[in-house]
């Protein structure tokens, strides 16, 4: 069976409303990149001077302190936070260059090697998921939940920087990013790295200083240095292949035909307090809803994040029930279809009955049922960037804000009249009133 069968068979098991059949997580096992943790350099604030890394760290993957130290700026979910980031450090930021691991839980960095000669100035964050929790707990729903997690992620660095200079990779294939990172590749790395579970690369985001050029990430300079020397020698089996992460392989095998670094310029409103405080709301939260001109707002904001990425739409209750498109080349939303799609939309979430008497709630839908493998990854991976760009907007504007990510029979384009199988909810972000 090819790459594209096999996603297009595993994406229609995910839509389906077959219940996943839940595992025992498997242990957590202890975080692999070792040696003397190193802390990130406080710097007074000069967005003219380098990248301030813990400014960066801090505002978009850091664990929150605290026991359990659970929550995140990057939305999650399950709140598993299986995403993790490897750092390419050039010149130009606040620790010296080379490779770099990132320990979210302790805000500490591992570093594994040197830079290659010629590095472009800044950092590029690898960003890479752990399959195994999310397999455990959503079973065949997980994959494309991991795709999301990996956008929000992305959206949460991209949008920390105090300054510009910042680009996101979608849809750099995985071989290069494990090599640049100096990760072994997926189908070796249980007898390269026993012990410990394999990271599967899906996306990168690059910073520069503001006052250097901008260069291309060249990749390959990283990916031409050896792998690193093991610091560790696991005492734990080797952790079991599961059925999901073979899916992500194959997703991080596939790309489009022009790969593309996206220039990121976060929503003017949106500032480090608002990226810190940003959290899921409770749904009990999300039952009053928003005015109509903070809605259309948002849902440019999700509309124009992220170019070539699924349509956006929103399901809102007040003045009138409908569903809204955002405006060509504008802010206006226009109606799309009449009628209350909440009810609708709790029945495909999963069953989160919640979501009939939500505010409101923004819709990323594409990804027809026949779409190629490329199309598959990076439709999600864009969906997650761009909730995750509005969400930090709605915590910019004081409103209330929940990521939906699991979605069943979710065929918009069908329910409003149209071919089925070829529009398809992907993520939802659910909104409330002003705080």
């Amino acid at each position: 069976m090819t790459p594209d069968a096999t996603l297009g068979h595993a994406l229609a098991l995910a839509r389906s409303p077959r219940t996943p059949a839940r595992a025992t997580p498997p242990p957590r096992r202890p975080y692999p990149w070792t040696g003397t943790p190193l802390a990130l350099p406080a710097t007074a604030p000069d967005p003219d001077g380098p990248v301030d890394l813990d400014h960066l760290l801090r505002h978009s993957l850091r664990a929150r302190p605290g026991p359990g130290g659970r929550f995140r700026p990057a939305a999650s979910a399950g709140a598993l936070h299986p995403v993790r980031a490897h750092l390419l450090i050039g010149p130009g930021c606040t620790l010296p260059p080379g490779r770099y691991a990132y320990d979210a839980e302790v805000h500490r960095v591992f570093r594994r090697g040197p830079a290659p000669r010629g590095a472009a100035p800044g950092v590029i964050a690898v960003l890479t998921v752990t399959a195994a929790h999310t397999a455990a707990h959503y079973g065949h729903r997980a994959w494309p939940l991991l795709l999301l997690d990996t956008g929000h992620t992305a959206a949460a660095l991209a949008l920390a920087p105090k300054g510009p200079g910042v680009r996101v990779s979608l849809d750099t294939d995985a071989a290069t990013l494990a090599a640049a990172a100096g990760l072994p590749p997926a189908d070796r790395w249980q007898r390269i790295r026993p012990g410990t579970e394999t990271e599967h690369p899906l996306a990168a985001v690059q910073v520069t200083p503001r006052r250097t050029q901008r260069t291309a990430p060249a990749l390959d300079r990283w990916a031409a240095l050896p792998l690193p020397h093991r610091t560790r020698t696991p005492t734990r089996p080797p952790a079991r292949p599961c059925g999901t992460g073979r899916l992500l392989e194959l997703l991080g095998a596939a790309t489009g035909t022009e790969l593309a670094w996206h220039p990121v310029r976060r929503p003017a409103t949106v500032t480090g307090r608002a990226l810190l405080e940003r959290r899921s709301a409770d749904p009990a939260a999300l039952g009053h809803p928003p005015d109509g001109e903070t809605v259309a707002r948002l849902l440019h904001t999700a509309a124009t994040a992220w170019p070539g990425g699924p349509a956006w739409c929103a399901a809102v209750a007040t003045p009138a029930p409908a569903l809204l498109a955002p405006g060509h080349h504008t802010a206006t939303p226009y109606r799309l279809a009449r009628g209350d799609a909440r009810p609708s939309l709790a029945h495909w979430a999963a069953g989160q009955l919640w979501l009939a008497d939500t505010g409101a709630a923004l819709l990323a839908h594409g990804c027809p049922s026949d779409a190629p493998a490329s199309q598959i990854r990076h439709d999600h991976l864009a969906a997650g960037f761009a909730a995750g760009t509005a969400h930090a907007h709605a915590a910019a504007e004081g409103i209330n804000a929940r990521p939906v990510g699991s979605w069943q029979q979710a065929d918009l384009g069908a329910a409003l009249g149209d071919t089925p199988g070829l529009d398809w909810v992907l993520h939802g972000l659910a909104l409330g009133a002003a705080r």
